[in-house]
Order: structure tokens, then C-alpha cells, then sequence
């Protein structure tokens, strides 16, 4: 069984791939729209705005995925079992006391983020505090504490912000290419233009696809690490495993669920009713029922 720490080194790498991955592409798009409107100062603007973008999104992703969840730090004499969860599991895992947050919100569910172990926070909802018992806390606790030991939480947050930039500068191209702004265009190139404005709707089309398949990449398999870990780590699998069931079973979507940090949460922040049909393709989670089945050794 995987420890807590496994998978550290390759996580940090792949951290450092995506980000040089995202500049690659804003740059490009960059040096596209500098080419379509014949304006070279596009594409270093695009090039500054990527660099501050990755250094943006590695200090401030974790706060933007605490506000799009709505999440407020816990009072620790409203809610001694959890700040007790937290403080013993994170002491047995090795790891600094993360910050702990409250989402009001009755559908049970938790995430953490943060850039590293010495800044990271865990985020429960008063759901998931009222439906389950000491054990289970413990198991998704657990769970959430593994995400940080295995530093999955920085390049989860990375992806928060850097495909939403991505979407944003394609989007903006398209629009203002609708909006009929020919002046600066490159003249006597109709037929390229054409095309180019094609490639930019396609651009658009195609971000919301390229978003999602990226937070599959990087959220199923990590789930069944964590997974893994946690139960090592409270040493009760079967706490974790009636936790998942609990939250797999419950239908409706949170208050405040997002494409963008859905991948963030221990379980689809849009409720069981997201697992069915073709929804199955793009969820940003293993089946709860798969992961049930991997803790339990069935």
C-alpha cells in the first residue's frame, strides 16, 4: 500500500510541466493574436501576463479556491471534534496543523489546498460535520491530510488558475473578432483571417474540453493514492470507505460548485446525480464505488 509521502517527487515535476505547459500555450495564443492583428506588443504582453500568471496562481490559487467555495475559517471552540481530527491526524502524519475552514453548505463534502505543507488548509462542510461519525471525520481527514503529504494540493491549485487564463485570452480573441475589429488586422490576407478566425472559435470551443481533461488527469488516480494513504494513515479503512459512501450517496449538488475546483473536493462537489450517463466521462473522480471497493479488498 502506498505511504503518505509516495509519488512526492513526481507530483512537484509534473507541478513544474504543467505550468511550463500553460506559458507554452499563452504564449502562443500570444504570438496568434499579435499575428491576426498585426500588433507584435500582443504577444509580449501575453508573455508577461503568463509569467505573472504562474507566479500568481503558485501564492494565490488556494486563496481563490477558498472564496469560489465560500469557505471561512472554523472557530476552533464551535468545533473541537474537527480542530482535534485535524491536529492529531496531521501530528501522526509528520505534518504542520494545516488552517481549517468551514463551507456552510448541507451537502457533505472537503477539500484541501495550499502551495506547500507549511501553507496548506482543509475546508469541510457543515454537511459532511453533521452526517458523519468520529471515525469516518477521521477517514476523510485523513484523506485530505494525504493530498498534502503527497503534495497533490499545489498542482490541483495551479490548474484552478491557469486554465481559466487559458479560457479567458481565448475567449476574449473570439469575441472581439466578432465584434468586427478589422482595422488592425494584417490586409490583403482575407483568406488567412478567414482561417485564423476559425482556429480562434475553435480555440473557445475547445477550452472547457481541454480544462476538464486536465483535472482528470491529475485528479483520478491521485484519489486512489490519497485514498490509500489515509487509510494508512488512521490504519481503519472501513472509516474512509463508510465516509464515501455516505458522500457518494448524497444527490444534490453543493450551493457553490465549480467546473474549475471541482477536482479539489474528495468527492464531485455536483452530487451523485453527476455520475450518471454520459457525465461519467468527464468526472473528475474514480466512482465512489470503485474506491469503496479498493479500501474494503473487494
Amino acid at each position: 500500500m502506498a505511504t503518505l509521502y509516495t509519488q512526492q517527487d513526481t507530483n512537484v515535476r509534473k507541478t513544474w510541466f504543467l505550468m511550463t505547459m500553460f506559458l507554452c500555450i499563452i504564449v502562443a495564443l500570444g504570438y496568434f493574436v499579435s499575428y491576426y492583428y498585426n500588433n507584435p506588443s500582443i504577444v509580449y504582453i501575453a508573455v508577461v501576463g503568463a509569467i505573472g500568471m504562474n507566479i500568481f496562481s503558485y501564492w494565490y490559487s488556494d486563496k481563490i479556491a477558498l472564496s469560489l467555495a465560500h469557505a471561512h475559517p472554523a472557530d476552533r471552540a464551535e468545533y473541537p471534534e474537527l480542530f482535534r481530527s485535524v491536529e492529531n491526524l496531521s501530528i501522526t502524519a509528520g505534518l504542520p496543523m494545516p488552517r481549517v475552514f468551514i463551507i456552510v453548505d448541507s451537502a457533505p463534502n472537503a477539500f484541501a489546498t495550499g502551495r506547500n505543507k507549511e501553507h496548506a488548509a482543509v475546508a469541510v462542510t457543515t454537511g459532511l460535520l453533521a452526517m458523519l461519525d468520529k471515525n469516518e471525520l477521521e477517514g476523510v481527514i485523513a484523506h485530505e491530510l494525504a493530498h498534502i503529504g503527497n503534495k497533490d494540493i499545489l498542482l490541483q491549485t495551479v490548474v484552478v488558475v491557469l486554465v481559466g487564463f487559458v479560457a479567458i485570452l481565448a475567449d476574449v480573441f473570439i469575441r472581439s473578432s466578432w465584434m468586427g475589429n478589422n482595422r488592425e488586422r494584417r490586409s490583403g490576407e482575407g483568406n488567412i483571417g478567414g482561417v485564423l478566425a476559425i482556429v480562434g472559435i475553435i480555440f473557445v470551443i475547445l477550452s472547457p474540453l481541454i480544462a476538464q481533461l486536465i483535472q482528470l488527469a491529475i485528479s483520478r488516480k491521485r484519489e486512489f493514492l490519497a485514498d490509500a494513504s489515509g487509510a494508512l494513515l488512521t490504519r481503519y479503512p472501513e472509516g474512509l470507505a463508510a465516509a464515501l459512501m455516505k458522500i457518494g450517496g448524497y444527490a444534490s449538488p453543493m450551493a457553490h460548485a465549480h467546473n474549475a475546483t471541482a477536482h479539489l473536493f474528495i468527492s464531485s462537489p455536483f452530487g451523485s446525480k453527476s455520475t450518471k450517463g454520459l457525465s461519467k466521462m468527464f468526472m473528475t473522480h474514480p466512482p465512489i464505488e470503485e474506491r469503496v471497493a479498493a479500501l474494503r479488498g473487494s
